[in-house]
């Protein structure tokens, strides 16, 4: 069954006429997607925020960088967020990084990758690698010379989170203590036989229709993503990877999935944490204002990423 206060919300956004994300081109589809984000957030955190550029492979890259106040800094949580590929930016998630510093204890550094259709396959994974090198090689000034650091992120950004442990165990690249994958679309919402995907076409929030629609605009219209990099439960190996924490939403088609991937992490030996939220839908990450579900995940994200980082 639903979350009732998520039913409400969902409920007003269909009186209100809200479309489904697929049918706007995608300029008018991220301004929606703010509106979304903004409609059940969290009041903005007290904490340091500051913004810088860095290079990137496709010019230059923007980061948000979060400073928790008055605690000693647990480490360092590089953070991809969601979107398709396609939407989201540093602003939409603000107020979901602010929280999560002053709830993990941790600068948190927000990564603002290229979009696609204007920036197709792999640019989002290209930046997310260079921004997390960026983040290791600058450690001691964002926090400490000993800093531990996690990559995290919810939905396409949680599969770029994956996909940078896995370069980084192959390129042999900067240590990283945990990967924390909200919702992650593992199989790229097409590989596999997945029964979420029929049970949950319609959503309530994240459809099968949005899922191609950023698939088109990602990929390439009527490209089937082969590369570990799109869809890592292709991965030949998953082994030698971070201890993982998977928050997974009931009523999302991305749901089995993420369960195969989680139990794919764990056959090959990495430890993993997986947590389902029955009452909860996809995007639940930015809804802790108004959904005391999400809001306690939002809490268990935060516990488990100051754990791995104290």
């Amino acid at each position: 069954m639903l979350d009732k206060q998520l039913e409400a919300i969902v409920a007003q956004a269909h009186a209100a006429g809200v479309p489904d994300l697929c049918e706007l081109p995608p300029v008018a589809c991220r301004a929606l997607f703010r509106q979304i984000l903004a409609a059940a957030d969290v009041a903005p955190a007290d904490v340091d925020v500051r913004n810088c550029t860095i290079d990137g492979p496709g010019g230059p890259l923007g980061l948000r960088v979060y400073t928790p106040r008055g605690e000693v800094r647990q480490g360092i949580v590089v953070y991809y967020h969601g979107g398709g590929y396609v939407l989201g930016d540093l602003d939409g998630y603000d107020n979901v990084c602010r929280q999560l510093s002053e709830d993990a204890g941790a600068v948190v550094v927000s990564v603002d990758y290229r979009l696609a259709p204007e920036h197709p396959f792999p640019a989002a994974v290209d930046d997310a690698w260079v921004a997390f090198e960026w983040v290791a090689a600058h450690a001691a000034e964002l926090c400490s010379d000993d800093a531990r650091i996690a990559v995290a992120g919810d939905s396409a950004g949680a599969l770029l989170a994956t996909v940078t442990c896995l370069l980084a165990r192959d390129r042999n690249g900067p240590a990283i203590a945990f990967q924390a994958l909200v919702y992650p679309p593992a199989a790229a919402g097409v590989h596999g036989d997945y029964p979420s995907r029929t049970r949950h076409a319609e959503g309530p929030t994240l459809t099968l229709r949005s899922i191609g629609y950023f698939n088109r605009h990602y990929f390439g219209e009527g490209a089937v993503p082969t590369d570990f990099r799109a869809a890592p439960l292709l991965a030949e190996d998953l082994s030698g990877l971070p201890p993982a924490l998977l928050q997974i939403a009931a009523f999302d088609p991305l749901r089995d999935e993420a369960l195969a991937y989680g139990d794919c992490l764990l056959a090959a030996g990495n430890a993993v944490t997986a947590i389902e939220y029955h009452g909860l839908a996809h995007g639940f990450i930015s809804m802790g204002g108004g959904v005391s579900a999400a809001r306690l995940a939002q809490q268990q994200l935060a516990q488990a990423l100051r754990s791995a980082l104290r």
